[in-house]
């Protein structure tokens, strides 16, 4: 009985077949984006058109998965060097000492995200304790400071112009607020609710003006957002889980990002289309942070596998692992230095290690936090680098 109804709703229209005229029950088909109307014996015809002898739709899965594994044994042989044995010409890094130079304290709780202004001197940073400040990092002076609804300051960013900051977190919103050089200024009658998710605001970016905000979330999806109207530009849907992390190509080299998340995904998108362009998944656990490389050729990610790895995007594969026996604890921060040799990577216990990129050996490791490293940014002209902490400090290495 359900396959004649099924048969009865299929057949609406009863006329003449575009293809063999005909009169018979009919069903709409599109043939470069023209609609006809085809009966179903001619629609299986087109459909088969194809197909010699012999063929079937499973033997042409078949093929397909022959075709596929061509391609990868294909790209298996371009890959026959390690990046490390590439570089075991390049010259070893000599000794280099980096120590604290300032540290930030008046954050009453853990130091969740932190960023950096396009003027080398000012920095933002979220906390647990709901609040966010603007800091001088030259003086430690705190410039700015805004009290969040909601605990849990997960993301924070500068703007490009430095006149305006973005935040959010457990309030699902990313806030964008202006500043102004008046210290008696309310700064919370001028927030902008810009960005709307269905969880946690994990990260935010502004994209390469004031006008646009990038957005991840725990909903396991990344947006794209338009700050002044509020309007949702773009979305990008494909993480299974949480979206934790995210970072804008450098600008000459596109419109694209890489985020990562809880389903041990990096992944790769165009901006314009909201497609997914790659994706890797070679992670053992949840990957906390992403960063480009700076030609935006690559990126690195920190995962809690206690790993960080590099990947080449024109190769399309992971080339190299950033580990040790001895580490065992999660990274929860990376980004490179301004020449892209040195990987700074933030851990969960206490400490800060420092990675050749290319002979893919710790050249340092750095002391100095009370607790878990949880954000960490190289400054804009590369001469220091601000790491925040659950010690409920920010600290300047150079």
């Amino acid at each position: 009985m359900s396959t004649k109804m099924d048969q009865t709703f299929l057949a609406v229209v009863f006329g003449p077949c575009d293809k063999c005229s005909k009169e018979k029950p009919l069903r709409p088909v599109y043939i470069k984006s023209e609609q006809l109307s085809y009966c179903s014996l001619c629609v299986e015809m087109m459909a088969t058109e194809g197909l010699r002898e012999n063929e079937t739709l499973a033997s042409l899965k078949n093929e397909a998965e022959t075709l596929k594994g061509k391609l990868e044994e294909e790209r298996a042989k371009l890959h026959d060097v390690e990046l490390h044995q590439v570089a075991e010409r390049v010259e070893a890094l000599g000794q280099f000492v980096m120590k604290t130079r300032r540290t930030l304290k008046g954050h009453g709780n853990k130091v969740l995200c932190m960023d950096w202004c396009k003027d080398k001197r000012r920095i933002v940073s979220s906390s647990q304790d709901g609040k966010v400040i603007v800091w001088d990092s030259f003086t430690t002076n705190k410039e700015h400071a805004v009290t969040m609804p909601c605990t849990w300051v997960m993301a924070c960013a500068y703007a490009p112009s430095g006149c305006a900051i973005a935040c959010g977190g457990l309030d699902n919103k990313c806030s964008v607020y202006p500043l102004t050089f008046d210290k008696n200024e309310n700064m919370a009658a001028k927030k902008k609710s810009v960005a709307m998710h269905t969880n946690y605001l994990s990260a935010c970016s502004f994209t390469n003006s004031d006008m646009q905000i990038l957005t991840a979330s725990g909903d396991g999806t990344c947006a794209l957002w338009d700050v002044e109207s509020g309007q949702l530009l773009q979305s990008f849907h494909g993480h299974g889980a949480d979206v934790l992390c995210l970072d804008l190509a450098p600008s000459e080299t596109g419109n694209t990002f890489v985020s990562g998340g809880c389903d041990k995904k990096a992944m790769v998108w165009d901006m314009r289309s909201g497609q997914c362009i790659q994706s890797f998944e070679t992670h053992d656990s949840d990957i906390n942070s992403v960063r480009y490389y700076p030609s935006g050729d690559a990126f690195a990610s920190g995962s809690d596998d206690a790993t960080c790895r590099l990947y080449d995007l024109r190769a399309d594969r992971e080339v190299a692992i950033y580990s040790k026996e001895s580490i065992i604890f999660g990274a929860s921060s990376v980004d490179f230095s301004l020449s892209g040799r040195l990987l700074f990577a933030g851990y969960n216990d206490y400490t800060i290690n420092v990675w050749d990129v290319l002979k893919g050996s710790r050249v340092s490791i750095l002391f100095g936090h009370e607790n878990r490293v949880s954000t960490l940014r190289v400054s804009p002209d590369g001469t220091a680098f601000c790491s925040g902490s659950w010690d409920h400090t920010l600290r300047i290495w150079a």
